[in-house]
């Protein structure tokens, strides 16, 4: 234990602190087990740096156990979650610890140091809280072989990225292959796409540093949800509950990977105005996320779970006129003087990681309000034009060595649910950010209960506070 300790403590004083989202690859496996957390002063500000050296003042032990247990040696118990493959956050003794998992980078190759984390942040709990401190984490009772993620090779690398610079183009013959195989839904042609780089798209699509290498599969459904799950409506869409509609416009990311930070507004909004019987209807600001989180990368990507729920309860969201959007990276600009609204509460669907499922999510929009969802986008997504979206396949790129449309981990705003009467199809109704003129009015429907794109595997939730 003691060389354990030392071999942590000798590699800390290595580690700097990461913004936003990272190439980090490491699984529930990797995370569960004994934690040390060597955490710097307590009592400062929310504004605190983390990035600049840090004098350890305590260590603070904590056993992660099978499912969401958090144990620490006084008999505290609390919870804890993986987040994606990014990290984790652990809630325990009234206090919070978030980090990224440790990460190297050189080249196309990506290696994971999964039992150690990056300097991250602790602070008390509830909204807007006080007691920030910075710390850093190691696993103390098993050692975890570095994970290494081979991109590219360095040639398709520079390949991948020449092609990415190139505008889009329309495939036509695509187009009609996608419509004479299948019927569920229809593909079209759109001129904004064609002004586009395909690195435009990318981003458009959850930006590359957004992507999950491995996600969960949506978790088993117990007699108890089914039940409830079975007594809720046939069918049900927050844009028209009894003939009101609880939310706020469809918007345009433009080339900017915020997706996640739309989708998290959305989902924010949304619930205002259902908490308040539409009597709020703020617009919260992408921008101050874009520019000012720490939580997320900008325009390259980001995580919902972190943005709608973490950043909404420890430093609030914005009003659009704060900081309006410019769909570009940029030093944060954030009136200081605007107020914010809160958000708490905030879970992954089935309480962590992993333990969502479809019966949960429809209990989630029903009781709640619209939830993020995230999915993977195929190429012929950008295409869809009408009905129910599947993954059709057509697109074989089984000759090529890389595919440019690189699968992406796109955050939309769960609003609805019903069956298709002719196909009898299962579907789900999802708001998007790319516009009115992109989809049904910017909206579209993709199957449900088929864990279709894996839309049902990582839901989130939050509780904005009125």
């Amino acid at each position: 234990m003691i060389q354990l300790i030392l071999r942590a403590a000798f590699f800390l004083s290595f580690l700097i602190t990461i913004k936003g989202d990272t190439p980090a690859n490491c699984t529930f496996e990797d995370i569960n087990g004994l934690w040390v957390f060597h955490e710097g002063p307590r009592g400062n500000e929310k504004s605190i740096n983390c990035s600049e050296k840090v004098n350890i003042t305590s260590a603070y032990y904590v056993r992660l156990e099978f499912p969401n247990t958090a144990l620490d040696l006084d008999g505290n118990v609390g919870f804890w979650t993986i987040i994606y493959n990014q990290g984790f956050e652990v809630v325990i003794n009234n206090r919070k610890y978030f980090a990224f998992s440790y990460y190297t980078q050189k080249g196309s190759n990506v290696t994971s140091f999964c039992e150690h984390t990056f300097w991250g942040w602790a602070h008390g709990t509830g909204v807007n809280p006080s007691d920030w401190s910075c710390y850093i984490g190691a696993k103390l009772d098993e050692t975890i072989k570095p994970k290494v993620h081979k991109t590219l090779n360095e040639n398709l690398l520079t390949a991948k990225k020449i092609v990415e610079q190139k505008l889009y183009q329309t495939d036509k013959e695509y187009i009609e292959k996608i419509n004479s195989k299948q019927s569920l839904w229809t593909a079209t042609h759109y001129d904004f796409l064609n002004e586009m780089k395909i690195s435009d798209l990318i981003k458009m699509a959850g930006g590359k540093k957004s992507k999950i290498l491995h996600k969960p599969k949506p978790a088993p459904v117990d007699k108890e949800i089914e039940v409830l799950a079975s007594k809720l409506p046939e069918e049900f869409d927050w844009r028209n509950v009894s003939g009101v509609s609880y939310l706020s416009p469809v918007r345009n990311q433009g080339s900017c990977g915020s997706c996640y930070a739309f989708a998290a507004m959305g989902m924010n909004e949304a619930r205002l105005r259902i908490k308040t019987l539409n009597s709020e209807q703020t617009i919260f600001s992408p921008q101050d996320i874009v520019e000012c989180s720490e939580y997320s990368q900008g325009c390259d990507g980001g995580f919902p779970y972190l943005i709608g729920g973490k950043y909404a309860e420890d430093f609030g969201l914005v009003d659009e006129s704060c900081n309006p959007y410019k769909g570009r990276d940029g030093k944060c600009s954030t009136d200081k003087s605007c107020k914010r609204k809160y958000s708490t509460n905030y879970h992954y669907v089935g309480g962590f990681y992993g333990a969502c499922n479809e019966a949960l999510m429809k209990l989630e929009l029903v009781r709640n309000g619209p939830l993020v969802v995230a999915f993977e986008v195929y190429d012929d997504f950008f295409n869809y034009k009408g009905g129910i979206y599947h993954h059709t396949g057509e697109r074989d790129y089984a000759n090529f060595k890389f595919n440019p449309f690189e699968e992406t981990n796109h955050a939309v705003l769960l609003v609805g649910y019903g069956t298709d009467k002719k196909s009898g199809e299962n579907y789900w109704i999802v708001k998007n950010s790319w516009g009115t003129g992109w989809g049904e009015s910017g909206f579209f429907k993709i199957r449900r209960g088929t864990d279709e794109c894996a839309i049902e595997s990582i839901a989130v939730g939050s509780h904005i506070v009125v």
